[in-house]
């Protein structure tokens, strides 16, 4: 046999020596996450339910669901461990403080840009009552509701002037 013939077979072999050891590398790192559990953390099962861990022992977890309701899992059903403030965010509806950080976001973007001049003129465009017109624009810059009249009479015009024009089949029953 020469070598191109079994040059696909090695490729093969090879990528199926691939897949299944990054598959066991996933799996021995949910065992790790799985076994480090601890009372207190918050997680979440496979099913999607979040919780905290009352108890932990070799192959099932308690978890405290709501006030009152404890439920017992298998391990292998926990999804992930999460972060104290993922878990407030998710359950609790608790966001980080912002104000921690040091990094604000402003509301709006006048802040971000520097000018020299006083901005009393933008503030008096923007404080017009009147709408803008976005429309377009009339060759004589008409008002709208003569465009619209000039429209309507040039095409009544158009059918009285010309009659329609038919194959002769339209008037048949």
């Amino acid at each position: 046999m020469s070598t191109y013939t079994l040059l696909p077979f090695i490729v093969l072999i090879g990528a199926m020596f691939l897949m299944t050891r990054s598959a066991k590398k996933k799996q021995q790192q949910a065992a790790s996450m799985r076994n480090e559990l601890q009372p207190g953390s918050g997680v979440r099962t496979i099913g999607g339910m979040y919780a905290t861990v009352k108890e932990v022992s070799e192959d099932t977890v308690l978890l405290d669901a709501a006030p009152g309701v404890d439920l017992l899992f298998a391990k292998n059903a926990i999804g992930a461990v999460l972060t104290d403030d993922e878990y407030n965010r998710i359950v609790h509806g608790i966001e980080h403080d912002l104000k921690a950080d040091g990094t604000v976001v402003p509301d709006d973007a006048s802040s971000l840009t520097e000018t020299d001049e006083p901005a009393a003129d933008a503030s008096s465009d923007a404080s017009d009552d009147k709408p803008l017109d976005l429309g377009k624009k009339d060759a004589a810059d008409k008002p709208a509701d003569e465009v619209v009249e000039a429209k309507a009479d040039k095409a009544l015009d158009v059918d009285e002037a010309e009659p329609k024009k038919t194959d002769g089949e339209a008037d048949a029953k």
